[in-house]
């Protein structure tokens, strides 16, 4: 039941509202205007007529809409003497085409042009009165609610954010709207404004070259305010990433409104009080700087430098509302300067303006020269009369203000984009054919590829997004002595250029802020010199780090290294840790103290072999000679004479040869004694048996078995060292490992197993000779050499167990060290041990040296 009386009712509701809507389309033509029209604020007839919104005044009064009546249009307040200036310069090009022979011939131009009050919303809607007229449009209900646009273009608006609603409106219409001014980024996307262009750069662009401007004078940490429109949040959105890109950190990033409540302008106030940031990025209109820097003055807060965008840096306006100086020394990009002949006189002939309505030009005027139209008596009487004849050169206001010429001649460009467009369309030569229809899509498709110059030469073109080359000069605010800002030109940015030409700065001495002449510094941390990288701090933007050292071994050679590289690994860091350098070669040398120490005792070894030789030559015929084979004796001197000079193959730096020549010469010479020490060991053992009665013994053991032994052990070990040489021998490597600073050069053994096999056989040789050398000991004899070769042995052995930790324990070239240590050690046991007691007996005991005394039982 209650859901049929929904539908009851919802039945009875569309049936009225069709009867409403029948009722309406019998009373009222199918096409009306809704709303009450838009009379512009400056109008002339013309040929083709084109469309302009400025703002005339930058404000309007607050009113409460309670959405009962009709709202009351908007009440427009604080007149804007730069929109007159940007219409003057509107004017200056019609009237220039409109005299012209060569332009459009026999076609004149004409204008409506509207006051927008710097209202979005009043934008839009005079934008629509652009675009349909005022008059009634009466069509039966059959025909299309249709009319061709009252006007082929529009100049304005200003700001970016009139301009993105005013072309989202118009864009469906394809009435190509070109701004002077309007700096957004996001208007050159198609997509959503197909039919916005401009004659001023992108800021696209700008905020690269801002962010590019601050890298350059080394700016890492900055705040940055912008304004809360598209205009400022874009801009500064492109700045950021840039600036991220760059290495570059944002402490703050505010915005801020012109109508914004003191309470939060006091914020920002106390976010930049509390920063430790001295350099401030802004994408401010010059009103919201306005509010900003008064605020700002209220705290004396100054010593900031700021830095600018093409909206306020060269607007010399803006200059003087800065009574404080807080802005002295600002940088920033701005339009070229640009001079167009004829247009400042123009501009400054304000009577033009009467043609404008009447209560528009009486507040101009009355402005401008600050005085009074009188009307009635009851007039103030102490207002100064207006007489409509007052001369505009005696004034300075930001009217007569030139400074925005560059801004000018947008307009005047804008202009002229439209007229040569219009040329090319209606074909005109000396006439222009006036039959051709024309309709704002073909004139849009027309702007977007014209290319023409100015009377001034300059390039006027648009690129596929609408937008115009963009190149900036850098400017630099540097006070004067009268007290008025100039601003000078130190460089250029190009974005046309490849991108490490684009920024230009000339040498050019700046002003920075509170007129100092050293660049201000305004980094979260200080750089990190070579020998450091940076560590970020644990919480903070990667512009706040901590510099640490390098580990040994690595190295930063630039300023704020990120990381530290190692070096090669034949290189090692120096102390500062900035630069690698070559690892120091060590290796035992002759012609260090030790090596020259080692070098000594081993000519000393040979020399005194080579004497004990000679001991024994001169008197091989005495008993004590003849009494132990003088011939292994002999044998056994030539094999400690090599053992003392293979030591030397293990000074000096190593090479294939000698790797493989001091370990195989040192295995060989050494069995080659230790086997003639366990000849004549065996010799005294059977000499002794051979004393026994019926013992045959030394038949078996002679002169001959004896050298044949001697050689028999020998090969052994050259097999033993052919193989190890064969498969895997010893080669020589840098060691870089066992020390950080210094390469090792030594000899690698190749195979553990060959270099084992060699010491093992040379042990296993010296072992068996201490073992018969000990049981022969206590033979009777008055000289048994048996002791001297038990305690030869003893040294040999002792030498060679303590040598194997000594040797794996030992750092570089000190393991040589100990091995020829070793080899010179046992060398002299075996040298001292065997043959010392007998040069005794030959030189200071000559009477023992007897075959009776040899003979005699020991007591």
């Amino acid at each position: 039941m209650t859901s049929t009386r929904r539908w009851s009712e919802k039945g009875w509701a569309l049936l009225q509202l069709l009867l409403v809507v029948s009722v309406s389309q019998a009373e009222e033509p199918a096409c009306r205007r809704r709303g009450d029209p838009e009379q512009p604020q400056l109008s002339k007839d013309g040929d083709i007529v084109l469309g302009g919104i400025f703002s005339f005044h930058s404000s309007w009064k607050d009113k409460q809409d309670i959405y009962m009546d009709k709202p009351l249009p908007l009440q427009c307040t604080r007149l804007n003497f730069r929109g007159f200036q940007y219409t003057q310069a509107m004017l200056f090009a019609i009237e220039e085409i409109n005299n012209s022979t060569d332009l459009l011939p026999g076609i004149s131009l004409g204008y409506k042009i509207y006051d927008a009050c710097g209202s979005i919303a009043r934008g839009v809607r005079v934008a629509l009165a652009l675009a349909n007229g005022n008059e009634e449009v009466v069509a039966h209900s059959e025909a299309p609610c249709t009319t061709t646009a009252q006007v082929q273009a529009i100049m304005g608006e200003t700001s970016s954010s009139p301009c993105m609603a005013i072309a989202t409106v118009i864009g469906p219409f394809h009435i190509p709207l070109i701004s002077h001014f309007a700096t957004c980024a996001c208007l050159s996307d198609k997509t959503k404004y197909p039919s916005f262009l401009r004659t001023i750069p992108s800021d696209y662009y700008q905020s690269r070259a801002l962010a590019q401007l601050v890298k350059y004078f080394g700016w890492t940490w900055v705040g940055a305010i912008r304004t809360n429109d598209g205009y400022g949040n874009n801009g500064m959105a492109t700045f950021t990433e840039t600036a991220q890109q760059l290495g570059i950190c944002l402490e703050y990033s505010v915005s801020v409104f012109r109508t914004d409540p003191p309470d939060k302008i006091q914020q920002i106030v106390d976010i930049i009080k509390s920063s430790t940031s001295k350099v401030i990025v802004t994408f401010l209109s010059p009103s919201d700087l306005y509010v900003v820097i008064h605020k700002l003055s209220n705290h004396n807060l100054t010593g900031y430098q700021w830095v600018g965008t093409e909206a306020w840096i060269f607007d010399s306006q803006t200059a003087a509302m800065d009574r404080h100086h807080i802005l002295d020394g600002a940088i920033g990009l701005s339009i070229p300067k640009a001079h167009v002949s004829g247009m400042r006189e123009f501009m400054l002939d304000v009577k033009l303006l009467n043609s404008s309505s009447n209560e528009l030009f009486t507040e101009f005027w009355e402005t401008l020269f600050s005085c009074e139209f009188k009307q009635s008596k009851s007039s103030a009487e102490n207002q100064r009369e207006c007489t409509g004849h007052e001369d505009v050169t005696g004034v300075q206001n930001s009217f007569t203000d030139m400074s925005l010429m560059p801004i000018f001649y947008n307009v005047y460009k804008g202009v002229y984009a439209v007229a040569h467009a219009l040329h090319n369309i209606l074909s005109c030569n000396k006439t222009c054919n006036n039959k051709v229809q024309l309709d704002p899509f073909t004139i849009l498709q027309h702007i977007k590829t014209i290319w023409f110059k100015t009377k001034e030469g300059d390039e006027v073109y648009f690129n596929e997004n609408g937008d115009p080359a963009a190149k900036y000069e850098i400017i630099n605010w540097q006070p004067a002595e009268n007290g008025i800002v100039d601003f000078i030109t130190i460089g250029l940015y190009d974005a046309s250029l490849p991108a490490d030409k684009q920024l230009n700065l000339q040498n050019k001495s700046l002003v920075w802020a509170q007129n100092s002449q050293q660049v201000p510094l305004s980094v979260c941390s200080e750089k990190c010199p070579p020998g450091t990288h940076k560590v970020l701090k644990k919480g903070k933007p990667v512009c706040c780090y901590d510099c640490l050292r390098c580990a040994e071994g690595e190295i930063s050679n630039t300023t704020d290294s990120i990381t530290c590289v190692r070096c090669d690994p034949e290189f090692w860091s120096n102390e500062r840790r900035d630069a690698c350098v070559k690892k120091e070669a060590e290796f035992l040398s002759y012609e260090e103290i030790m090596g020259a120490l080692l070098t000594a005792a081993s000519l000393f070894g040979t020399c005194m072999t080579a004497v004990v030789a000679f001991i024994f030559f001169r008197y091989r015929q005495t008993p004590i000679v003849r009494a132990n084979n003088s011939e292994l004796s002999f044998l056994l001197l030539f094999s400690l004479t090599l053992c003392f000079l293979c030591s030397l193959t293990f000074i000096g730096r190593p090479s294939e040869w000698s790797c493989m020549l001091r370990h195989t010469a040192f295995g060989i010479t050494f069995v080659l004694c230790i086997s003639c020490v366990l000849g004549k060991t065996i010799v005294v053992l059977m000499a002794f048996r051979a004393t026994l009665p019926g013992s045959n013994v030394m038949k078996w053991f002679g002169p001959a078995q004896q050298k044949l032994s001697v050689l028999g052990f020998t090969l052994i070990q050259v097999v033993i060292c052919i193989l190890w040489l064969t498969i895997y021998p010893p080669f020589p490597i840098k060691n870089i490992k066992k020390f950080k600073d210094k390469i090792i050069l030594e000899c690698d053994l190749g195979s553990a197993v060959g270099f084992w096999a060699v010491l093992g056989y040379i042990g296993l040789l010296a072992m068996l000779c201490f073992i018969l050398a000990f049981l022969a000991r206590k033979l009777p004899d008055n000289f048994n050499e048996a002791k001297f070769i038990t305690f030869s042995m003893l040294i040999f052995c002792a030498v060679w167990i303590t040598f194997i930790p000594a040797y794996v324990s030992s750092p570089g070239k000190f393991s040589v060290a100990v091995e020829i240590f070793a080899i010179l050690a046992s060398s002299f046991g075996l040298l001292i041990c065997i043959f010392i007691p007998k040069c005794y007996i030959i030189l200071l005991k000559p009477e023992k040296n007897t075959k009776k005394h040899m003979m005699e039982k020991g007591a």
